[in-house]
Formats: C-alpha cells, structure tokens, sequence
C-alpha cells in the first residue's frame, strides 16, 4: 500500500479507502448491501492489514445506520485509523434539518459523533453545495467545528469547480481554514471531472477522493455486452447511478478493461482500479465492497502494474471529445498552457491530431 499527502494538509492517506455505503442497508440502502457489525469488524481486519488507514462514510448512508455499524465495528481500532464522514444532507421533513448552515451542520457533526460513538471526526465533508446558505457561514461553522475539537479537518463532496473555487477564495479572503479535499465521481466510463476538478485539485493543491470508482457496480464485470447483471448486484436491482451517457461506449470500455485483466489473470475491477489510481490529480479511491472476496479483490488492485501499452488503450476507449474552450485552444494554435491542465490537454491532442490526420 502506498501512502499520499491529503490536499495541503499534512496527513498521509492511503491510495484506497474502504468506504461504507453497504453497511447497514436501512430503506433505498438496502440495494447497495446490508452489512451487520461482525461483518464490518472482518472487512476492516482485511483492509486495515492491507495498509488502508481511512474509514469514509456519511449520515445519509442508510440514514444513520451505517455510521452506527462503523462505530460498534470499529471499536479499539479508532484511533488507528483516519475516520472521515459526510454532513448537509436532508434527514427529515424538517427544513432546517438539511444544508450547510451553522445551525444543521453542527447539529449533524454531533449526531454522527454520537453514532459513531468517538469524540472527533479527522475529516468531515459537506455531502453537497447548499445554494441558499452564504459559504461564509458555512465556513465560519466549520471553523468552530475545529476549534471546539469536534473535526480535525474539512473536505467537501460532489462541488463544481466553481463551486469549490468560490469556498476557496472566500476563505482566503477572510482568513479562514480551507478545505483540504474534494470528494468525486470519475470512472474510466466517466471522465468529466478532468476539466475542471482534477485541474483545481492540481493547482490548489486540494486532495481528491473518489467515489465510485467502479462505477457503482457497473465497471466489476457483473456487466458485459450480452450479459444482464443479476438481481443482487447493484446494477441490477435498479439502484439509480451511475448517469451513463451512452451505454454502447460504456459497454466498450467494460470490453476494454476486461481484456487487459484476462492478459494478468485479473477482474475487471482490479483493472479499473488499477488504473484509475494513478491517474493525475488522484489521492485515493474509495471502494464499498460488500463480501470479503470482493474486498480483497479491491485491494490488490494496488500491486497490479498496467504496462504503458495497456494504460493507454484504456485511456483511448474511454477518453471524451474535449469540449469548449478546450477544443478552441487547439484550433486556435494557443500556447502556454496551464501545468494544472496539461495531463488532460495532452490526451485531447492526441483526439484532435488524429482527426487533422484524416
């Protein structure tokens, strides 16, 4: 297991979390996994002999329930391991029970503590953007938050750019903390995230937690072309993500990756995995399993080395035609381009380059 500096923090993380959205399986949960305490406690024996040093959950994940499960599983090893979870989400009908305000997000930072039965949080994360709370307040939330030694730091989760620029400048400008992380969907199917999001993290030095990243059950192989995944899978039991664009693509790409797996004698998530953690901008992948056959499938996916050659035939079938202003910068002949963005533009030339060839 390899080890990243978070963000611009000073804390190392490992390059795979285990995530806990299969714990619990309260409600619409329930499709994702049910996993009971004694199962969690083997799961995080597994993980945590592997190297992984970050729990990540959420208080949305089976409303509650997961957080509770993470707690009672984890017991003396708590303070072993980095324990990250998420707030802003609605819990109930009560409209002040939702959002990043000073009033909910303080009231959902004790709540999960008390679940999680622990006295601080190391890395908590707004679960979205709240478009009616000034960020200031939000901000100054968090600042008490870390003051009163109930978190250690602060990320957010599924932001635009924008959005993540703006909670940047805005500390900056009023001498606040800054997030040190940005949580995010990106798969080999789904790349958009690189042109915006993987640059920020780039040039604000913001560390980039993946969620996802075989996309939700769809890039495990449980999906293949002429094969319907079966009704205890995630994709198959109508759970609705991911948003997938167009399904032949995707398909190619699970086609992709299961031919270079066949060429180590490995799946298709160990694939993805595999080359999804060295991608640029990324600190960690987090990955939900919900048997222990499947979490150390995961795992290894840190001693899988891709050649060159294979890394970019995946790269090939799953980039995007680059979208403006980005395709205009090659058109127009500019120069200068920024190192925060030149991993990415360097594979839209190769896109452009051979549509000039024909």
């Amino acid at each position: 297991m390899h080890y990243r500096q978070l963000g611009h923090s000073g804390l190392l993380v490992s390059e795979i979390i285990l995530g806990t959205v299969p714990f619990g399986g309260r409600a619409e949960f329930e499709k994702c996994g049910s996993v009971d305490v004694p199962q969690a406690k083997r799961m995080f024996d597994i993980a945590f002999d592997a190297g992984v040093n970050m729990i990540d959950t959420a208080d949305l994940y089976s409303h509650g329930l997961a957080e509770e499960v993470v707690g009672k599983a984890l017991g003396d090893k708590r303070h072993d391991i980095l324990l990250a979870t998420k707030g802003r989400s609605p819990m109930d009908n009560n409209p002040n029970n939702s959002g990043s305000s000073r009033y909910h997000l303080i009231r959902a930072c004790e709540a999960s503590l008390k679940r999680l039965g622990t006295d601080h949080i190391d890395l908590y994360q707004l679960h979205n953007w709240d478009g009616l709370t000034p960020i200031e307040e939000t901000l100054e939330a968090l600042r008490l938050l870390v003051g009163s030694g109930k978190i250690r730091y602060f990320g957010t989760s599924n932001f635009t750019a924008w959005q993540m620029m703006k909670t940047l400048g805005k500390a900056e400008l009023h001498g606040m903390l800054k997030p040190i992380t940005q949580q995010i969907y990106y798969t080999p199917e789904s790349r958009e995230a690189e042109y915006e999001l993987l640059p920020l993290a780039l040039d604000q030095s913001i560390g980039t937690l993946v969620w996802g990243p075989m996309g939700e059950g769809l890039l495990t192989g449980s999906t293949r072309r002429g094969h319907t995944p079966s009704a205890n899978t995630r994709q198959g039991s109508s759970w609705p993500e991911p948003y997938v664009h167009d399904q032949e693509r995707a398909l190619d790409i699970i086609e992709t990756l299961a031919a270079v797996g066949d060429e180590h004698g490995v799946s298709v998530a160990r694939t993805c995995l595999a080359w999804l953690k060295d991608r640029p901008g990324i600190t960690s992948l987090i990955v939900g399993a919900r048997t222990e056959e499947h979490l150390r499938d995961n795992l290894a996916a840190t001693e899988l080395k891709l050649t060159e050659e294979q890394r970019s035939r995946i790269e090939a079938v799953t980039r995007r035609q680059p979208l403006y202003p980005y395709w205009h910068r090659f058109t127009a002949g500019i120069d200068r381009f920024d190192p925060a963005e030149q991993p990415f533009l360097a594979e839209h030339q190769k896109t452009m380059d051979a549509r000039t060839d024909k």
